[in-house]
């Protein structure tokens, strides 16, 4: 079945005459959020390795993109057909060693290298200047946005030498907020402790969202063996709690 079918079932349900009444309510803001969503659970799916529920969660995320594309079709500014052309010569312009005259290949370490400085002149094209840190989504998660954050700098040299430096730094924005005395002033330094903490992530070569996603699945699979042991985890005290933590550890 080609994509024709799919921009037509969006169009009946946009449909203002006879389409899904809470599909024509929407808009690119109510969206979204969706959007997002889905994105996630794609990446689940991947973590997961089951790829009869990333084949689904394709779909739901290309239905993401036809939503969006519809709304915009609606108020005369792009369509479906827009968006593929642009993702299609931007894979193109991205990519001179594959599609242009660009003879060195190299490895996937230095493409990356030349994917971003082909980004930076791109943007450096735009109407006004752009900062070295510009295009890092706000909608991106924090921990990700910040190691992004830390990726761009350091292409202008705003880095520590070595992953020693930022485990110094870490240590200093622990031991700031333990001497934090006010809710603000605690809230402030955990969050400059997080943003230390991904840029020794992105030091190491570690994914700091994945890390994090990773570590809640431990987190829960532990909890839920807790849970199957023990009737009621509310019977017991912090000694029998710690002590079930640790069995728990040892099997899972």
């Amino acid at each position: 079945m080609k994509i024709e079918k799919l921009l037509e079932i969006m169009a009946r349900l946009r449909d203002p005459e006879s389409g899904c009444p809470w599909d024509i309510e929407q808009s690119f803001e109510t969206i979204a959020p969706y959007t997002i969503e889905e994105a996630y659970e794609v990446a689940d799916a991947v973590a997961r390795g089951d790829l009869s529920d990333l084949r689904d969660e394709l779909g739901d995320l290309l239905l993401q993109v036809v939503f969006h594309a519809r709304m915009a079709e609606e108020q005369s500014e792009f369509t479906f057909s827009d968006v593929v052309q642009s993702i299609c010569e931007k894979m193109i312009r991205r990519h001179p060693h594959v599609f242009g005259d660009e003879q060195q290949r190299g490895d996937a370490d230095l493409q990356l290298a030349r994917w971003e400085d082909i980004k930076a002149a791109e943007r450096a094209t735009a109407d006004k200047p752009q900062s070295a840190l510009a295009g890092v989504a706000n909608a991106l998660p924090a921990l990700q946005r910040a190691q992004k954050l830390g990726k761009r700098a350091a292409r202008v040299g705003f880095d520590w030498p070595n992953i020693q430096g930022v485990l110094n730094k870490v240590t200093e924005e622990l031991d700031e907020l333990a001497a934090a005395q006010s809710d603000a002033t605690r809230q402030e330094e955990f969050g400059d402790l997080l943003f230390s903490v991904a840029q020794a992530g992105r030091h190491l070569g570690i994914d700091a969202e994945e890390a994090l996603r990773a570590a809640n699945r431990k987190f829960m699979g532990r909890f839920e063996h807790m849970e199957q042991v023990h009737s009621d985890l509310n019977d017991l005290d912090l000694d029998a709690l710690e002590a079930a933590w640790q069995a728990a550890k040892k099997v899972t």
